[in-house]
């Protein structure tokens, strides 16, 4: 179960009705009306929902559906309590209407059994709201895409089933509208019964994934950053997640399913590499868990949290004891420890958990030492002036990239165009306080001039300003040929150079390449370190003209920004943020729809093919290029608009 806090004050009922209105009468809805809700009310229009509709439609209702049996001792006992016209419904992972108690659903009959909740079906609701967010969510009156809802309002909590990380449906409670669009009354009523609801799944959970989850939350008890794996789901700590790199949790998960796979020999075999076991509170033991992560590692898991195979969360329980029956043998004591390939001295304890003689999973856990090793990092990376980022993979880079330019000898920066080579290559060459560099760009260069510092710091021994080198890949022959024959007589020559992937190499550049990059460090992409868009806006945006307001990002705006693929890195966001400082007259925050087409755009809904992709991009330039004009860009194309709008359907980019 995952919740949030109250619903906060939104726009006035009555100005939403004008809105509703609006838009239903083919208008736009107006400035007023949050972006998530006019978005909703597009893919109901989409959809072909009617908004006359007289009743939910039906469908085949699931037979025996495991979680009625769960839920139903729960909501028989909820249901006779509940007051003013308020009602209970539960729906499944596929918002089918399972069971209804208290007062009556309005709009429908008594037997909800099979009606479908889903937004293709109805519009906007909560239950489809909460579980498609994996949050509690509220909807109130004329949110509701039917008129069927209007005096309505709904808060509807998402279940989770135990350990598997997947959405098992949801509980709602419903009430008469009420004019002052408060929290919902039976919020509270709505996260009580689906904790109910959750402990009783976990309750006819299977042996293996109680022991997995339990092993989990005892660990997770002391604070330590703690992974539990059984080849087929995943329970994330928060501390592991920002700890471990997307690569280092595969290497893990591959490990773990080894232990699982191999470990079929029974204590004999199973003595070797085995793990570490404690005490469950009857003397009952268990494994402790250890941090590692799957494949798709949820990197950014809320706190207490598990992620499935998709990546999916759930929260799990306070705590849970482990019962006796799930004792784990005591010859299966010896942890397993090694160190994380790319984790700057992070050290990894593997464990292994066994169930009735078989080895059913693996925890981790990440020793203390590597939190100090983290500290350190953390501190030596404050130390760069001009810098922004804290988000681990650059964090890794800089840390690298600083421990190699203490000594004085050839550093070489590679990364995509627009990730900051650059401003890191300044930062470190200031970092060796030697004298102010000299700055060459291979691509716009004077022909000569490094051939020049070539010979003056080979004339003087120790003498010269270090060089900083821009776009390596530009440098002519004899450019190339007076490095060669610098470095051959005196390999530590302070030269910092930067290097873009990507372009073709002669025999001789490439030769110069490969003996830079024994000292060098890779840069990452902008889309693998979204987490530091906020900080980056907020350097990029800088101090306002005079007479102007700072330059604000709404949580929606800010959220398509992090969904962009960022092919010109920090660049492109510079670049993004002058042009929307430079083209706005609002004030207030900045919302999606004052961003570039191509950054309002979503991302595919679903995977595209190779030329799909392409399509899709040349679409997206082509509006970019022509301001939005889409008569024009179809022209570019050689397409007509009847056909762009279509595709522009195809590929979900209609609503933008």
């Amino acid at each position: 179960m995952t919740s949030i806090d109250d619903t906060p004050a939104g726009p006035a009922l009555s100005s939403l009705r004008r809105a509703r209105d609006r838009f239903l009468g083919g208008r736009p809805p107006g400035d007023g009306v949050p972006e998530d809700l006019a978005q909703a009310w597009r893919r109901a229009r989409f959809f072909g929902v009617p908004r006359d509709l007289a009743a939910p439609p039906r469908v085949r209702p699931p037979v025996d559906p495991p979680l009625l049996a769960a839920a139903r001792p729960a909501l028989d006992r909820v249901a006779p309590t509940l007051s003013g016209g308020m009602g209970l419904v539960l729906v499944d992972s596929r918002c089918r209407a399972l069971w209804s108690g208290g007062g009556r659903y309005a709009g429908t009959s008594a037997d909800v059994a099979g009606l479908d909740l889903s937004e293709k079906a109805v519009g906007h609701n909560s239950a489809a709201l909460a579980l498609r967010t994996g949050r509690r969510a509220e909807v109130h009156g004329p949110e509701h895409f039917l008129d069927l809802w209007q005096e309505v309002s709904a808060v509807s909590v998402p279940l989770y089933e135990p350990a598997a990380g997947r959405p098992a449906g949801a509980v709602t409670v419903v009430a008469p509208l009420a004019e002052d669009r408060t929290a919902h009354p039976g919020a509270a009523i709505a996260e009580a019964t689906a904790h109910a609801v959750e402990t009783e799944l976990l309750g006819r959970a299977r042996p293996p994934e109680r022991l997995l989850l339990d092993a989990y939350l005892r660990q997770r008890a002391d604070g330590a950053a703690v992974v539990a794996l059984d080849g087929s789901s995943r329970l994330v700590s928060p501390e592991a997640a920002r700890l471990l790199s997307h690569e280092t949790l595969t290497r893990l998960e591959r490990r773990a399913t080894a232990l699982v796979r191999d470990a079929d020999t029974g204590p004999e075999g199973a003595r070797a590499g085995a793990p570490e076991e404690t005490s469950g509170p009857e003397g009952a033991r268990t494994g402790t868990p250890a941090e590692n992560t799957g494949p798709e590692g949820p990197r950014s898991a809320p706190p207490e949290e598990s992620a499935g195979p998709e990546g999916a969360h759930t929260a799990t329980p306070e705590a849970i004891a482990a019962p006796e029956e799930f004792a784990v043998p005591e010859e299966f004591a010896v942890p397993e420890e090694f160190a994380v390939p790319d984790g700057a001295g992070l050290t990894v304890r593997m464990s292994r958990l066994t169930h009735g003689g078989e080895v059913i999973g693996a925890v981790a856990t990440v020793c203390p030492a590597a939190r100090r090793a983290r500290a350190a990092e953390r501190h030596d990376h404050d130390r760069l002036p001009g810098l922004v980022g804290t988000s681990r993979p650059w964090r890794l880079a800089v840390s690298g990239a600083m421990e190699l330019a203490r000594s004085a000898e050839p550093l070489l920066l590679i990364g995509e165009a627009g990730v900051g080579k650059t401003a890191l290559a300044r930062a470190l060459l200031t970092l060796r306080g030697s004298a102010a560099p000299r700055v060459v760009d291979a691509a716009e260069q004077v022909p000569g001039e490094v051939p020049r510092w070539c010979h003056a710091l080979a004339e003087r021994e120790g003498g010269g300003p270090p060089l900083l080198l821009r776009h390596a890949e530009r440098l002519g022959q004899s450019d190339v040929a007076a490095l060669l024959s610098l470095l051959e007589r005196r390999p530590a020559v302070p030269l910092v150079a930067t290097h873009t992937p990507g372009a073709p190499t002669g025999p001789c550049l490439s030769r110069l390449l490969d003996i830079l990059s024994a000292r060098s460090v890779a840069l990452p992409p902008l889309r693998e370190r979204v987490d530091d868009i906020p900080a980056l806006l907020t350097a990029f945006t800088g101090h306002p003209s005079p007479g102007r307001p700072p330059l604000t990002w709404s949580l929606d705006a800010r959220r398509a920004l992090e969904q962009h693929a960022w092919p010109g890195n920090v660049a492109e966001l510079a670049h993004v943020v002058r042009e929307v400082a430079e083209r706005r007259r609002a004030t207030g925050p900045v919302r999606r729809e004052e961003l570039p087409y191509g950054l309002r755009v979503p991302p595919a809904t679903r995977r595209l093919s190779g030329m799909e992709r392409a399509e899709r991009t040349a679409i997206l330039e082509a509006l970019r290029r022509h301001g939005d004009n889409k008569a024009r860009a179809a022209e570019s194309l050689g397409i007509g608009r009847a056909t762009l709008y279509r595709k522009l359907r195809a590929y979900g980019m209609d609503q933008a």
